[in-house]
């Protein structure tokens, strides 16, 4: 085994054992969950902007209104896991 693996499999094993320290929710808990993690009214306005996926659709779009663009880019993996 290598030096590599050896540091990987150790990695592994600490991520395994914290991720079973943790307490376990009963099914009653996911409703309380749900109603604090839920976006109250207000909080999702974001969401009504027509956001763009296309950059360069959004390019042509700016150009054509005199508007700016914001770019939200993000790198690393999608789901955090970095």
């Amino acid at each position: 085994m290598t030096l590599l693996h050896a540091l990987g499999f150790s990695a592994s094993l600490g991520c395994f054992l914290t991720f079973n320290d943790l307490p376990h929710l009963a099914p009653d808990d996911f409703d309380k969950l749900r109603t604090v993690i839920k976006p109250r009214a207000g909080e999702d306005e974001w969401l009504q902007i027509p956001w763009q996926i296309d950059l360069w659709q959004a390019r042509k779009q700016a150009a054509a209104e005199g508007k700016p663009i914001l770019l939200w880019e993000m790198d690393g993996h999608p789901l955090g896991c970095t």
